[in-house]
């Protein structure tokens, strides 16, 4: 949908998780990748590709809630790092599009670590001056909401979608109040200025060439 004649060059397609700490609960975590990634035919739960918007150089990361809710581990920061690096090599506008559960439970601290890897990224990015667009669709919940997802020079949603750091049930129970009509929905965020503005998916390219026009001039 965003890269001019849909063609693109996927980055670190075969990076895969280790499994650090010998996880077990239901399953082996080793076990667990290896269903998930027969089940979705993915390596991971995010993919990262380089191609042109408006024919100029773009940079997009994708996250897929297929793979384990889209859940943040060790090779979703480092491929998100990567494509950075690749935004910086190319002088090109970054793209996080975010839908996940939050981080990934089975690599403990090592999942939490890419909440600050991703944020120390973007500032190398930030210091080239180069633009970082922040897509939260849905569900965008848990640290990478906490964490780069609301890092954006611009920061868009699609409708509707859920964006939060604790589910409100969670929040409800926490602070024993009921919550506002449509708590922790992307129009209730964009209301309280934590969006810059909410675009249905189908229709975000037009609109992202018109954004990113603005950094250019």
């Amino acid at each position: 949908m965003i890269f001019d004649d849909q063609k693109y060059t996927e980055l670190d397609v075969n990076l895969t998780s280790g499994d650090p700490l010998g996880f077990e609960d239901t399953k082996k975590y080793v076990d667990r990748i290896t269903t998930t990634q027969k089940a979705s035919g993915l390596k991971d739960a995010i993919r990262t590709a380089y191609g042109k918007l408006d024919d100029h150089d773009f940079v997009v990361a994708a996250m897929d809630f297929g793979f384990i809710g889209g859940s943040m581990g060790s090779v979703m920061g480092e491929k998100i790092s990567r494509a950075i690096d690749k935004a910086i090599e190319l002088n090109c506008p970054f793209m996080i599009i975010s839908k996940s559960g939050g981080a990934r439970m089975m690599e403990a601290g090592f999942s939490l670590m890419q909440m600050a890897k991703v944020s120390g990224k973007l500032g190398l990015l930030a210091e080239k001056k180069l633009p970082y667009i922040s897509y939260l669709t849905d569900p965008t919940t848990g640290g990478v909401t906490a964490s780069f997802a609301m890092l954006g020079d611009i920061n868009i949603a699609e409708p509707g979608a859920l964006i939060a750091f604790a589910g409100p049930r969670v929040v409800k129970e926490t602070i024993g109040r009921d919550l506002p009509d449509g708590f922790q929905t992307s129009e209730f965020l964009l209301e309280h200025g934590f969006l810059d503005y909410i675009i249905d998916r189908t229709e975000i390219r037009e609109k992202l060439g018109l954004s990113l026009k603005l950094f250019s001039k």
